[in-house]
């Protein structure tokens, strides 16, 4: 980008180490596990055991929520989101039963890349949001004038994603909610002959559709990203995919987007490392990106 975001005061990682994170959203603090998350913690004891919530095992999906009884604020609660031009959007914090909760914070570049994206944009801007979770991208795009259609196979997270965007004041903006397998959705679309503006996508590892269809990134995401270039051939303007698989590098995700939007001779995106980074500069990797056009 080529000017300095906002910065996010509801948001700090408070140390990590040991496989595990200490992260403050708003005025909750979750002690929850990362893989990625080595060497050792630099707060005392004493500070994590003050955390709001702890997921307890070493695994997202298997464990436990432990809640303080401390009288400390509960969840869920929300928090606010900074963008471009001092817009911003509202998140619903929760401890849910997969061990998240409701939100990525390490995407906090790309929700503002895209928010500058569309506000750059000249008239409608129509925006594709593929396994859109609980709306953080979709509401940055909306909040900055989009139409967008949010996508995704479970329909508790497009439920949660939809009272975020009440509470962002974004009820009434042009969202449609859609609750279905990726590919299958796209596959409809290009025999409807939809086109859009810009793409994003932030596919997992492994996942199932509502009807129990299976989703594999190294197999799937050639195809649904030829089906995204045939979906934007008429009208692109940008394209973001993030990954959470640690066999993707960057380089891979790169070349994924590349060869998926212009052949193998296309035009290559920007990437890089998604991370969070300590008061004091400690950095924890959460992923990778690329981004078409690469600024």
């Amino acid at each position: 980008m080529t000017k300095s975001m906002p910065a996010w005061p509801d948001y700090e990682l408070l140390d990590f180490g040991d496989g595990r994170k200490l992260e403050r959203f708003g005025e909750l603090v979750f002690d929850r596990p990362s893989p990625q998350a080595a060497g050792k913690r630099t707060l005392d004891a004493a500070t994590w055991r003050a955390a709001t919530a702890k997921f307890q095992g070493d695994k997202m999906s298997e464990g436990r929520w432990k809640k303080s009884t401390a009288g400390k604020p509960r969840p869920p609660r929300m928090v606010e989101v900074p963008l471009p031009n001092d817009q911003s959007f509202q998140m619903t914090i929760d401890t849910l039963p997969t061990g998240q909760v409701g939100i990525f914070p390490e995407q906090l570049d790309n929700w503002q890349w895209i928010a500058d994206r569309v506000a750059r944009s000249k008239g409608t801007c129509r925006v594709l949001n593929l396994f859109g979770y609980t709306g953080a991208s979709t509401l940055a795009a909306a909040a900055a004038g989009a139409e967008v259609t949010h996508v995704d196979a479970s329909k508790p997270a497009v439920a949660l994603a939809r009272e975020n965007a009440e509470q962002s004041g974004l009820a009434a903006a042009p969202i449609r909610w859609i609750v279905e397998d990726v590919l299958k959705y796209c596959r409809r679309e290009l025999k409807r002959g939809s086109q859009y503006h810009g793409v994003v996508l932030d596919p997992p590892t492994y996942g199932h559709g509502p009807k129990s269809e299976e989703w594999r990134l190294v197999r799937d995401l050639p195809k649904l990203l030829e089906m995204c270039r045939e979906l934007t051939q008429d009208a692109r303007r940008f394209v973001v995919a993030t990954c959470h698989t640690p066999s993707v590098g960057t380089a891979e995700l790169a070349a994924y987007l590349s060869d998926g939007l212009f052949g193998h001779c296309g035009q290559p995106p920007k990437s890089g490392r998604l991370e969070l980074a300590t008061e004091a500069n400690r950095k924890l990797e959460s992923g990778v990106y690329a981004r078409w056009p690469g600024l």
